[in-house]
């Protein structure tokens, strides 16, 4: 079960409100979650809410609403340990066309992005992280019942105590609101892994 009372910011926002079942988020101008790779920029300012846990087997759940508008602009689920490692999965809108829905991993100071486009006009998404120990698998749902995978990934940091949640930026010159709802905590919905079993130790 998703308690509001146990979550914690990672740098308060402005303009926000928390209540059962609904967390509002108005981002402030040059916010973002990014380390090094591609061009050595730099930015841990984005405001992280959640909660911390030692469960090694869970999902979490979360229905994002947002009236993104311009580049970059985004939302969604996050599992932040400190500024060098930490995962993220949203939709960053880009233009009139086009938006990215794709997922950053930042582990021991290097972020990596993953994206695919999709059409401007979605303004809603369903996310669900899963921890299996020291993997993650992100999903994402359009409906909130059918996941389809974006991500596995493993986590060099994430071996105990882990924090999770959501997140909300604007990395230029823009604001806009995010609404999480449909929160949700579960038992792992990623499956242990039933395929080629793995080689032998040598």
């Amino acid at each position: 079960m998703f308690d509001i009372t146990r979550l914690e910011w990672t740098r308060e926002p402005l303009s926000y409100s928390i209540e059962a079942g609904r967390i509002e988020i108005v981002t402030k101008p040059h916010t973002d979650l990014w380390q090094r790779t591609y061009y050595h920029f730099c930015n841990d300012n984005a405001p992280v809410l959640q909660m911390r846990t030692s469960e090694k087997y869970f999902s979490f759940v979360v229905k994002t609403e947002f009236d993104s508008k311009h580049r970059f602009d985004q939302c969604g689920v996050v599992m932040y340990m400190d500024s060098e490692n930490w995962l993220k999965a949203s939709i960053e809108y880009e233009n009139e066309k086009y938006q990215h829905l794709g997922s950053v991993v930042t582990n021991n100071g290097y972020s990596d992005w993953a994206t695919t486009e999709i059409d401007a006009s979605v303004k809603s998404m369903w996310y669900r992280l899963s921890r299996r120990e020291d993997d993650f698998c992100i999903e994402c749902s359009e409906d909130g019942v059918n996941f389809s995978q974006m991500r596995i990934c493993h986590m060099w940091k994430a071996f105990d105590e882990i924090s999770f949640g959501v997140y909300a930026c604007s990395p230029e010159d823009s604001s806009f609101k995010a609404v999480f709802t449909k929160m949700d905590i579960t038992d792992c919905k990623w499956q242990a892994h039933d395929g080629q079993q793995p080689d032998e130790d040598k």
